[in-house]
Formats: structure tokens, sequence, C-alpha cells
């Protein structure tokens, strides 16, 4: 299996004050990390495209995304796939890269947003996923406006489709957020938060394809410390991977 990561990296621009004097300082970071250890860790294939680099890079034809056979949207907003420097700086018409996602998946391609500041509708509703082809193709519907469920107290995941998982303990560690969405008619809802009853991981087909909705993060900050030393973390990955790509 070949899964190819778009998102998840970000760079943080500070301006110190020391009385009279300031300076600036900048970080690039990245979230995606012990993800993509997850993936490889069961012999699969991982390509890692980072937000800074998805406008240029990302695939603009079927037959590049065909050499996928899973792409994963993490804390990547609808913008930075829609308006590359071809359209926002040049002027030029360019391919709309969230409906080819659509064609791929209708295709049999395999597509998983996972939640973060800018997945789904996002900070602010941000992402701007609703409404999109995107949103067209998951098994989710999404708000109009900002979607994120902040809980510092921490929630527990539940699971509703023991099937899905084998090997996976029951007690599942806390989460400190997720994104608030509504599972579709046509969808299987398999994780839930057990006090909020909201979904958290849920599945679906389009077309020849299949898709997957986890709502909160794959990794800091609404993953706890705890849930990402979990023993069982890489098997959770590996499951769905496994059902979206028919393995």
């Amino acid at each position: 299996m070949k899964v190819l990561l778009v998102g998840e990296s970000w760079t943080t621009f500070s301006t110190h004050v020391k009385g009279f004097d300031t300076f600036t300082t900048s970080v690039y970071e990245e979230g995606g990390t012990e993800f993509i250890k997850a993936v490889r860790s069961h012999g699969d294939e991982l390509d890692f495209m980072p937000n800074h680099l998805a406008p240029t890079e990302f695939p603009t034809t079927l037959e590049q995304l065909s050499g996928y056979d899973a792409v994963v949207l993490s804390d990547i907003g609808a913008n930075t796939l829609l308006l590359p420097p071809a359209v926002f700086v040049g002027q030029q018409r360019f391919p709309n890269r969230l409906k080819l996602l659509e064609q791929w998946v209708i295709s049999g391609g395999n597509l998983m947003m996972v939640g973060g500041y800018l997945s789904f509708q996002g900070i602010e509703g941000k992402a701007n996923y609703h409404n999109s082809p995107i949103e067209q193709l998951l098994p989710v519907t999404m708000q109009t406006g900002d979607d994120r469920v902040e809980s510092p107290e921490g929630l527990h995941p539940k699971v509703e489709n023991n099937e899905f998982f084998t090997g996976i303990d029951d007690e599942w560690p806390c989460i400190l957020g997720y994104q608030s969405v509504r599972p579709k008619d046509d969808s299987a809802l398999i994780l839930s938060v057990e006090e909020t009853g909201d979904p958290l991981l849920v599945v679906g087909r389009y077309g020849q394809g299949r898709t997957a909705a986890f709502t909160s993060d794959m990794g800091p900050h609404w993953l706890s410390a705890e849930f990402m030393g979990w023993k069982h973390y890489p098997a959770l990955w590996n499951a769905i991977l496994t059902w979206m790509t028919q393995r």
C-alpha cells in the first residue's frame, strides 16, 4: 500500500518584546511524525507533502493520483489546494484539485480526512470544506462555521463496531478535542465520543472508492500524551487504512 499524507506542517513567527527593543524568531514544525511512523511500521509506503509544498506539488491529474492507494488530508485548508501561485498570483486557469480528488475516489481511490484546526471547517470556518467536493465524497456533513469542540478535561472514544478493530483494547486513551460533524445516512459509525455521542470515526463508500473521517487529530494537541504513547496507536491507523484499501 502507498499512502500520500498532505498537510500537518506550520511555521510560527514570533515577536519578542524586551523593554525598548524587539526581535523576531520563526520555527517550522510538523505534526504527523508519529502517524508516519505508524503507517511505515506495517511495511507500507508513505509520501509526506507538507502544507508549504502542497500548492505547487499536489497532483493535478488522475494519472498522478493513481500512484497512491490512499490520500490523507490532515490540517490543510481548502485554499491551499484551490489557490496555487499560478491562480492567486498569475491569474491563470488551473485544475480544481478538490474536484480532481472527487473524480479519483469515484474511480476507485480512497480518501481520509483527519481533524485539526484546518480540517473539515476548522477554526473560524477557515478550512472551508463545507459544500465542497470533499464534503460530497466524505461520509459526513459539516457545519457552516467553526466546528471545533475543545475538551481540556478529556473525552473517551467509544467503539461502536467491534468487528472493525482486532486486537485493540476496549479501554482507549482520552482525546482533548475533535470536530463536530454528522454521519451521512449511508455511512457506518465506527467510533464515537462517549460523553457526547458525537462521531469520532465514520467510514463510507463513494463511487468505487472508500472514504473515512476521523474527527480528532493524528497528533498534538487534540490527541493526549497518553493517546500518542498508546501501544495500539499504530494499529488504529492500520485498521482504517486496511479497510479503505480493502486489503
